[in-house]
């Protein structure tokens, strides 16, 4: 394994080069560089998109396996304080992917020199953030060229410490939606409100009404968010708007809850269109499928990882956090774990400093597990069934 300091110079490099999705070509050229420089034996190296692929050849494979880290920052202007803090203005790693690609690296680096028994595939995949990278990652033909067995990758954890990790069987984090609507009305002056169309008005209502669905079409047993994050109408206090922009954010742990809420949203957005004789269009941008950990290798992973003593795993609930990773895991088995990162600030936040002290927990944890193999007997108790 890398020594630490040596990871945390790596971190604190990308740090500095937060790149939006399939904008991340900066990132891309530093990991290149930094796999150039490893043992290239029992590497093969090949890109998709801004993304990287490394297969690493095992030397007793019954299985392959992947594991993948994200690449993109978020369009947030930093206030960390850092002395490395970010180079590229109104971009931050704000949600840890400068770890992710950290303890990626530093699994390739260390097994590229000490190879494990089975193939493992370590995949930086762009665009998490958005328009979302794994799904159109998963279907390219590189990465089925190297199409695995099992699926695995972690996130930071602000409000867990340093040396725990918190995962569970079953849902994770939820299916996720984008929300944009725009209403279109007529503008005028504000002394004569009679000869408009007001799209503020039209927009306050429709903000409002969003907020019931959850309250009175959810099961109160169930989970679901309607979250509405930006408005957008007006030029100036005495003009009346034509145009306002809603935009927010859909989180279910169901599959059916979110298509349920789509529909609610379509009905009270017709209603809208009717009652302020505006015309309104819906777009739902990214979405992302709900996180599952297959409870077999989830039950084995934790128990590994507890008996080797290894980290401090705790059994979590489910999140209303989204991650595309949710779209490899719908067609491969495999999980994804919380990773303690113990930052007062939280994920996406501008003052997000999560504790470096995290990746080398992260790499004890993951070289173990892959070097041990510890997932077979999870995929050969699957292939039997």
């Amino acid at each position: 394994m890398m020594d630490v300091q040596a990871l945390r110079t790596v971190r604190r490099a990308l740090h500095q080069i937060p790149e939006p999705g399939f904008q991340e070509h900066q990132t891309q050229a530093y990991i290149l560089d930094f796999l150039a420089k490893l043992p290239q034996d029992h590497l093969r190296i090949s890109t998709w998109e801004t993304g990287v692929i490394v297969r690493i050849q095992g030397t007793d494979a019954r299985f392959r396996v992947a594991y993948r880290a994200d690449m993109d920052g978020l369009p947030i202007t930093e206030e960390t304080d850092y002395p490395f803090s970010s180079q590229h203005p109104g971009m931050m790693h704000a949600c840890g992917h400068d770890v992710h690609m950290t303890i990626a690296l530093g699994l390739v680096a260390h097994f590229a020199a000490k190879p494990p028994l089975d193939d493992l595939v370590v995949l930086f995949q762009p665009a998490e953030e958005g328009p979302g990278g794994a799904l159109p990652m998963m279907q390219s033909e590189a990465f089925l060229q190297v199409k695995p067995d099992a699926m695995f990758a972690l996130h930071v954890q602000p409000e867990l410490p340093v040396g725990q990790i918190g995962i569970k069987p079953g849902i994770l984090f939820a299916n996720t939606s984008e929300l944009f609507i725009d209403l279109t009305g007529r503008g005028g002056h504000a002394a004569y409100p009679h000869r408009a169309n007001d799209m503020i008005v039209a927009g306050a209502h429709l903000i409002t009404a969003l907020q019931s669905i959850v309250s009175r079409n959810v099961d109160p047993l169930d989970a679901a968010v309607i979250t509405v994050g930006r408005l957008e109408a007006g030029s100036k206090q005495n003009i009346i708007a034509e145009k306002a922009r809603i935009e927010g954010t859909i989180r279910a742990l169901s599959a059916a809850t979110m298509t349920q809420m789509k529909s609610r949203i379509e009905a009270v957005v017709q209603g809208i269109e009717a009652m302020f004789a505006c015309q309104a269009t819906i777009d739902y941008g990214a979405n992302y499928h709900q996180v599952w950990n297959e409870a077999r290798l989830t039950e084995g992973f934790m128990s590994f990882v507890a008996d080797n003593r290894l980290a401090e795993v705790i059994r979590v609930d489910a999140a209303m956090t989204g991650e595309d990773f949710g779209y490899f895991l719908q067609a491969y088995p495999g999980f994804l774990f919380w990773l303690g990162a113990d930052s007062p600030y939280g994920l996406h936040h501008a003052k997000l400093t999560p504790d470096e002290g995290c990746i080398e927990t992260a790499l004890n944890v993951l070289t173990a597990y892959f070097r041990k193999a510890a997932y077979r007997d999870a995929l050969v108790s699957m292939r039997s069934t």
